[in-house]
Parts: C-alpha cells; structure tokens; sequence
C-alpha cells in the first residue's frame, strides 16, 4: 500500500493538461455491448476504475486493447452477461452494464455495485426505469436479475434527477420497439456525450442537454469512434491547488462551460481568471481570499465532487464559510482529517461550517474515499512541514497520476509505500 508525503508551503505555478473525464468514460465503455462490433474510444485516464471496467467487460467477453489512452473494444463475441461481485464491489459505476446486456440480450445478472464507502446511493430509479421498459427485476442473492422478451419503449420519469439511471435507461433503451420518453433526464457533460456516443452508432435520440430525452429504438447499431472529454473535476481541483497554495495555475481544457459554477465561486474568492488559448489561467497571488459559500446541487450547479476540495481551501479563506452538499447528505468523512490539520470545521445534518485560520500544520491523515483523498492532498500542499496521506488508492481510482501533474507544478511530493494502513 502507498502513502504520500508532502512538503507544504511551496507555491504552485505553471500550465498542467487536464485528463479525459474518467466518469463518462465508464459510462461510453459498456455502451460498446450495444453495437456487438467495435468501439474505440479516445482521450481515457489510466485509473483504476477505468481498469476495474476493463476486467468487468474482458469477463464478460469483450476484447480490450488499452494504450496511450486509446481504448478498443470489440464486443462481437460477448459470452457472458453476468456481472459477479468480485469485479463490481470495487465501483458503482459496474451497474452501467445493466442496460447494455439487458437491451442486447434481453436478460441480464449484475451484482448490487460498491465503490467509495460512503451515503446510501439506491439503484431503485435504475430498476424502476427497465421494469417500465417491459422487464422482470429480482433481487437476489445480492444480485439484480433481469430479463425481458423484447424490452418496450415507455414514458419514463425520474423523481430525482440521476446520471446513473438516465444513461442506464438509454442505453436500455436504444434497442427496444418503439419510443421512450425520460422526463427529468440528468443533463451532466458525461450524459450528453453517451447519447452523442449511442448516435453516432445509429441510435436515434433527441433533447440531448436537456431534461426531456426522446428516444426511438432501431434494430441495430454500428461500430463507432469517439472522443472521451476532459474530466471537469480534475480541472476544478487543480485550479484549487494554484488558490489554496497563493500561486498561479493554466489549465489546458476546452469546455469551460462545464466549469460555470466552479469558477463562479472561484472569482466570488477574489481570485482572478483570466481565458487562454490553451483553456484558463487563475491567480491567487498576494490575495487574501475570501470566505465563500457552497451549496452543491445537479448539473450545471456546483458539483457534489468538489464540495471536499472547497472545504479544504475554505479552512484558510478569510472569515466563515458554509459548505452544504444537497446531492449527498452525509459526505463530510474529510471534515475530522482536515481538522487535523488545523481547520476548523464544525458539521450539523448536510452543512459544513468552517472559519477559516491563519495556516494548516502538515499531520498524518488518512484518505476515506475518492474527493475526501483530494481534499487533503490540497490541504497538505498549503500545510506547513510534512503532511502523510494514508490510503491513497482511493485516489488512483479517479486521478491520474496526480503526484506527477503537482509536481510539474513545483510541489514537493512523493508516492512511498507503506504499512500504515
């Protein structure tokens, strides 16, 4: 097991690329069930979650060739369409093989999924969506089973807005007779691009980007290409570290759309922005920020998987500050471990309070799950001395290499094994 030490204190400066969005592409790989052919798809991180999906979709049959982040899958000789416990415990997102297997073969065994270890996130809007589709759903065992005779389209409502279920549902879908209307569709980038993915192999869908999706189901799909896009929680925790470290920090991005609400709180800070012609650059050079509130909701709100990254940088912002997070009420695992470090953060029900202190002194913490672990590297990097990280690879299931990117940047940080646990 790994751990990083980091020397704190040290500003951040330069220009980092920002990875492919390691959320859309698990959601872009098991749509290559649907085609039965080829798919190829570019721009993917070297994480483990995307690694885990690739093992997940070997097992089911698929042919995989994975390199310099050009994924090709041919799924022209699937042999399986179980999803076991042992590949989907480690990631929420295996549930994403539902639909596909269900809309190409009509039946379907996956796994209730796992992932990072915290909040109740329940597979019902997923299950209740293909039961309207036409199939039978049973729990058992801890697996979900399904099968369908033909699956049929259906006017489909969602009560809470969901990627999970949404892209679940067209990929379901896609294959079924007739039309199926979702209604309070989620309208995330990652949403957007698997319907563009599902078009380009011949699906027909309309109201991409908006809350009301038609679908019209066809017989058969294509081989395909595409490019994965860039990953916006990358771009929006890198952007953090040039603030929370008084330095200056250009990302290379191009959909700075997708970054509205972050850098709307970013510039409520104090910060500057200012656009390049690589993406955007922020300054937080001799600036005191200022405390800003959060309060995260759906896309394009301010993004649940950055409320732990703004905590962190709020412990040293001027003044108090209040995180609320609607989307998952009790994700505050980093709060105890920041204060640690020395912030000061006190948590009742959904909201995070945090006034903010003069410096945070490097500590031994310890990583709970994928953002909580972002969160305290940012907090060690402003931190003063030596700050250890425990359980990193929770943060090797969504960032790539990010020990390289910050030290590109001028932080003193080093990856060692361990056996702290």
């Amino acid at each position: 097991m790994d751990k990083y030490l980091i020397e704190g204190g040290k500003r951040l400066e330069g220009r980092v690329k920002i990875s492919g969005a390691k959320n859309s592409a698990l959601a872009l790989m098991p749509a290559a069930i649907l085609n039965g052919g080829k798919s190829i798809i570019t721009n993917i991180p070297e994480v483990n979650d995307i690694f885990t999906m690739n093992k997940l979709l070997q097992h089911l049959g698929a042919e995989l060739t994975f390199e310099n982040h050009k994924l090709e899958i041919d799924t022209k000789n699937l042999v399986n369409t179980e999803a076991p416990y042992e590949h989907v415990k480690k990631m929420r997102a295996s549930v994403y093989v539902l639909g596909p297997l269900l809309g190409r073969y009509g039946h379907a065994k996956v796994s209730l999924p796992g992932g990072c270890a915290w909040g109740p996130r329940p597979i019902n809007l997923h299950l209740e969506a293909i039961k309207k589709l036409g199939a039978e759903v049973e729990l058992e065992a801890g697996y979900i089973i399904t099968k369908a005779k033909k699956l049929i389209g259906e006017r489909i409502h969602f009560d809470i807005s969901s990627v999970g279920a949404t892209g679940n549902t067209m990929m379901a879908a896609v294959l079924a007779k007739g039309t199926t209307l979702i209604s309070n569709a989620a309208i995330e980038p990652e949403i957007t691009l698997l319907a563009e993915y599902l078009i380009k192999m011949g699906a027909k869908i309309s109201g991409i980007g908006t809350a009301n999706i038609e679908i019209e189901g066809v017989d058969n799909l294509k081989d395909v290409e595409i490019e994965n896009i860039a990953d916006r929680i990358e771009a929006g925790t890198l952007l953090i570290t040039g603030m929370i470290t008084k330095g200056s920090i250009e990302i290379e991005y191009k959909n700075i759309t997708h970054l509205d609400a972050i850098l709307a709180k970013i510039e409520e800070t104090g910060t500057k922005i200012e656009y390049t012609n690589y993406g955007l650059k922020i300054d937080s050079r001799d600036l005191e920020l200022k405390g800003v509130d959060v309060t995260t909701s759906i896309y394009p709100g301010f993004p649940t998987d950055m409320q732990a990254q703004w905590s962190a940088l709020m412990s040293i912002a001027k003044g108090t500050s209040t995180v609320t997070d609607t989307i998952y009420h009790d994700r505050f695992s980093h709060v105890p471990e920041l204060n640690r470090l020395g912030a000061n953060i006190q948590v009742t029900n959904n909201s995070a309070v945090i006034r903010g202190v003069k410096g945070l002194k490097g500590a031994k913490v310890m990583s709970t799950d994928l953002r909580a672990s972002a969160s305290l590297v940012l907090a060690g990097l402003a931190a003063e001395g030596e700050t250890e990280v425990l359980r990193i690879y929770h943060l090797d299931r969504g960032y790539q290499k990010i020990e390289d990117k910050l030290t590109q940047l001028g932080a003193n940080i080093k990856r060692v094994s361990t056996t702290d646990y």
